[in-house]
């Protein structure tokens, strides 16, 4: 799930755009680094990121996120260190960004 990082920043930029009017939703911190510097948060608790390769990725629970994994929508986020972590989900260039991100803000709250 390699992604074209312009193609995948644009597509960012408009889930990100998505959330502008909700007051509940931290936007990415501009200058910020690291792991989850590109994250929406929500409570500070990150829902949905652009990682450091382009790929979007989305927190929903943990069978939510296996579900879509096993029906091939999605694959597990690994954190870098060799471990797949159970609650995020890679969502490749062909996924609906804005909808799987609403749905991880919704399990957020």
């Amino acid at each position: 799930m390699d992604a074209d990082p312009g193609d995948a920043a644009e597509r960012y930029a408009a889930v990100v755009a998505a959330f502008e009017d909700d007051p509940h939703v931290e936007p990415p911190r501009p200058g910020a680094r690291g792991f989850g510097s590109t994250a929406l948060r929500t409570g500070g608790s990150i829902f949905a990121m652009l990682d450091v390769f382009g790929r979007f990725v989305v927190k929903l629970d943990a069978a939510r996120a296996a579900e879509l994994i096993d029906a091939g929508v999605g694959a597990p986020f690994d954190d870098g260190h060799g471990r797949a972590m159970r609650a995020w989900l890679v969502l490749g260039p062909e996924q609906d960004w804005p909808a799987y991100a609403r749905e991880a803000r919704a399990r957020a709250q």
